[in-house]
């Protein structure tokens, strides 16, 4: 079950292919962003929505809306994932998974990350949210949707 509507994002600092760590609180401070959890770089599925992300980053980009994607993957395979694709937006590495818990994108056993995408006003709270582990299309298509 994702976070509700409303509610404070919750902040966090992580390691970023920028090169540099990135915090919400401070790097997208008085912006609206998307951010989506996914399970891992390099399948099918992530690698179909990485691509959609970036297929949409245009309208994305017009709006001043920024992306994020975050997994447990390292750094250094968030940097083959996002060069392989092509990627224009920034990955995030939450190697301990705190993120995802904390975001309520973690599969409790396994500790894999749900594929979860959040719509944050520039407030930071949650304005639009969509989960749905096998459809990778319809979590931008729903942030448009949600967005606009």
């Amino acid at each position: 079950m994702a976070l509700k509507k409303g509610i404070k994002a919750p902040d966090f600092t992580l390691s970023s292919t920028s090169g540099s760590k990135f915090t919400l609180s401070e790097d997208c401070k008085g912006k609206s962003c998307i951010i989506y959890f996914y399970p891992k770089d390099f399948t099918k599925v992530c690698s179909k929505e990485a691509c959609d992300f970036r297929d949409q980053f245009a309208a994305f980009r017009k709006l001043d809306i920024p992306i994020f994607g975050i997994s447990r993957d390292d750094i250094k395979t968030h940097l083959r994932f996002k060069a392989e694709y092509d990627l224009p937006f920034d990955l995030l590495s939450d190697l301990d998974g705190r993120v995802c818990k904390a975001y309520d994108a973690l599969i409790p056993i396994v500790k894999m990350p749900k594929r979860i995408t959040y719509f944050l006003d520039k407030e930071h709270k949650i304005a639009g949210v969509y989960s749905d582990m096998f459809e990778s299309k319809a979590h931008v298509e729903e942030m448009l949707k949600q967005i606009q």
